[in-house]
């Protein structure tokens, strides 16, 4: 394979692996900052759980992504 691939498998492999962390990251800040994640009088919104499964969908296709680019060499 050529290099220009390898390349561009760890790019992607780091902008999924950052913007999982950002977006797992903020929703836990917005989520402290707005008083609804650790709530005892009302549930929790569902978006919070979702966005944690969205940001660990996004670090799990890094991952997959690495594995792949390693299986390029």
């Amino acid at each position: 394979m050529p290099d220009i691939f390898k390349a561009l498998a760890t790019i992607m492999a780091w902008i999924l692996w950052i913007v999982a962390l950002v977006i797992g990251f903020s929703t836990f800040a917005v989520g402290i900052i707005s008083g609804a994640l650790f709530s005892t009088t009302q549930p929790m919104p569902l978006i919070f759980p979702v966005a944690w499964a969205v940001a660990g969908f996004y670090a799990l296709a890094a991952v997959v992504i690495m594995i792949l680019r390693k299986k390029m060499e």
